[in-house]
C-alpha cells in the first residue's frame, strides 16, 4: 500500500478537473530530515503505483520536490537504473524535439502523445543539499520535463495540440484491431 495518496483527477475530456495540480509549487529553502522523509515516502509511493516519476504537488505538497526512477532498459538509452530525488529542479537549457506517448499517475491509464525536448540540462539540489547540474537525455529527460511541469502547474495534456487526442490503451487497441488509421485523430469522436 502506498505511503502517500496520489491526487487522482478525472478524464479532462469529459469532466472539469480541480485546481489542485494547477498551482506553481513553492521553492524549498532548507533541506531537512522531514524533506528527506517526504522524498523517501514519495519514492515508495511512486514505485507502488508503478510510475517512473512523481512530483510533490501530486501528493498534496505544494513544494518543488520530485522523485524519479527509470529502470535499466525502460528506454533505448537507459543502460542502468536512474534514481533521482531532486529539490528545486529547473531546466536551464534544452534542445532537440521528439514525440512519444506519456501517462500520469494523477490521470490513471490516460495516455497522450506529447512533444518534448530530447535532452535537458537540469540544475537542482539532491536531498542532502548538494548542488547538482547534469545533462539528461531520452526518456530520463522526458520524465524530468513531465515532473518539472507538475511543479509549474502544467499537466501533460497541456503540451498536446488538443485534449481530444487523449486516449485509453483499450481505445487504441480497439482502433488498431479495427484497422482504423485515425486512432489518434484529434477530431475523432470516441463513443462507448
Amino acid at each position: 500500500m502506498p505511503k502517500l495518496e496520489v491526487i487522482k483527477e478525472p478524464d479532462p475530456r469529459y469532466s472539469r478537473i480541480s485546481d489542485r495540480l494547477r498551482g506553481k509549487a513553492e521553492p524549498i529553502d532548507e533541506v531537512s530530515d522531514e524533506l528527506r522523509q517526504l522524498a523517501d515516502d514519495m519514492y515508495e509511493t511512486m514505485m507502488d503505483e508503478k510510475g517512473v516519476g512523481l512530483a510533490a504537488p501530486q501528493v498534496g505538497r505544494n513544494i518543488r520536490l520530485l522523485v524519479a526512477h527509470i529502470p535499466a532498459g525502460y528506454g533505448e538509452d537507459v543502460e542502468e537504473d536512474v534514481t533521482l530525488k531532486l529539490v528545486n529542479p529547473e531546466i536551464v537549457k534544452a534542445g532537440g524535439r521528439d514525440s512519444d506517448i506519456e501517462g500520469c499517475l494523477s490521470f490513471p491509464e490516460l495516455l497522450g502523445e506529447v512533444d518534448r525536448y530530447t535532452w535537458a540540462i537540469i540544475k537542482a539540489q539532491d536531498v542532502e543539499g548538494n548542488k547538482l547540474r547534469f545533462r539528461s537525455r531520452g526518456i530520463v529527460a522526458r520524465v524530468l520535463q513531465h515532473e518539472i511541469d507538475h511543479l509549474n502547474g502544467v499537466l501533460f495534456f497541456d503540451r498536446m495540440e488538443s485534449v481530444n487526442m487523449l486516449f485509453y490503451p483499450s481505445e487504441l487497441e480497439a482502433a488498431e484491431e479495427a484497422g482504423e488509421d485515425e486512432a489518434l485523430d484529434p477530431d475523432a469522436v470516441i463513443t462507448a
